[in-house]
């Protein structure tokens, strides 16, 4: 299977780091200032489980235009605000048969690569990982979990699904095929929308944020909030998770931040839209109000606007 990774960054850095180093067929499609720093250093992998570092394949988006090449899989994980760029970018590499498998957060992005390629292209997608990118272009994996998760969004097992799945194990991660993934990134975007309006509101980790004076019960209430949009919307969060969510969302001592604050912090531009607007948007559909995850998304778009400026 010919697998092209758009983008070398935390997570397709990671993956598809990983993917090559097991010896799949692995490209990269990046821009070219990274293609020249990946010639020059290799695709460098930091992780708990073991320092990497490949000599990958390599594109860019003006020589895959010029030489359309179609790619059995399409492992998509670009941050959403970049996503229509991405599409134009490998485009070319989609053809009859190719799977486009996302990794974003959020499910707007579901709806958008539909509308271009076809929903029968696109599958479901997630991964659990907390990745970084150094000033020296290094791909930091900063825990244990490095889970990728896939599967047919209809719930079916069919022949292509199993293909990635045999494609996908074996490879220095775990690779789950999950007979319901649409759930799956219901549960994961509950805990990020909850951990992005927590952490970006009140500008702390969760432990600094458990600390301050109402922190915990602010906390509390935006998680709150989150469970029931979900449910509101047909995906309550399991028992378990439910309670781990809770957990890491409370614990004194916690550095854990969102992906979003960290982005806030660096004056990075930050997925709002796709992860608390579409959120929101879709609380209000169900007739669930959120001031809170309201006053983080707000927050946040004035940051956004800010850095247009």
């Amino acid at each position: 299977m010919r697998i092209l990774v758009i983008g070398a960054g935390a997570v397709g850095g990671y993956f598809g780091g990983r993917l090559a180093n097991a010896g799949r067929d692995v490209t990269f499609l990046v821009r070219a200032a990274r293609k020249t720093h990946l010639q020059q250093r290799g695709l460098e992998v930091i992780d708990p489980y073991g320092d990497f570092t490949v000599q990958p394949k390599l594109l860019t988006a003006e020589e895959l235009k010029e030489n359309p090449n179609a790619f059995d899989l399409v492992l998509l994980s670009t941050k959403a605000y970049s996503l229509d760029a991405a599409m134009d970018d490998f485009a070319p590499a989609v053809g009859s048969e190719t799977v486009v498998l996302p990794l974003l957060n959020g499910m707007q992005h579901l709806d958008t690569l539909d509308a271009r390629f076809g929903q029968e292209r696109v599958v479901g997608g997630s991964v659990q990982i907390i990745g970084d990118v150094d000033a020296e272009g290094r791909v930091h994996s900063l825990g244990k979990l490095h889970d990728l998760n896939y599967g047919e969004r209809d719930k079916s097992v069919t022949p292509r699904i199993k293909a990635i799945d045999a494609t996908l194990k074996g490879c220095g991660f775990e690779a789950n095929l999950k007979p319901d993934i649409l759930a799956m990134m219901w549960q994961k975007w509950t805990l990020l929308a909850a951990m992005g309006a927590i952490t970006c509101l009140l500008r702390g980790s969760i432990g600094e944020v458990v600390a301050a004076p109402g922190g915990l019960e602010t906390a509390r209430a935006i998680a709150a909030e989150c469970v029931a949009i979900a449910t509101a919307n047909g995906y309550p969060p399991e028992e378990a998770f439910h309670a781990v969510m809770i957990k890491r969302l409370t614990e004194a001592g916690s550095s854990l931040t969102a992906s979003m604050y960290r982005d806030l912090q660096k004056g990075a531009p930050v997925e709002a839209d796709h992860i608390l607007g579409d959120w929101l948007a879709r609380g209000q559909k169900r007739g669930v109000d959120a001031p809170l995850v309201r006053a983080g998304f707000a927050q946040l778009a004035i940051y956004s606007a800010a850095l247009k400026i």
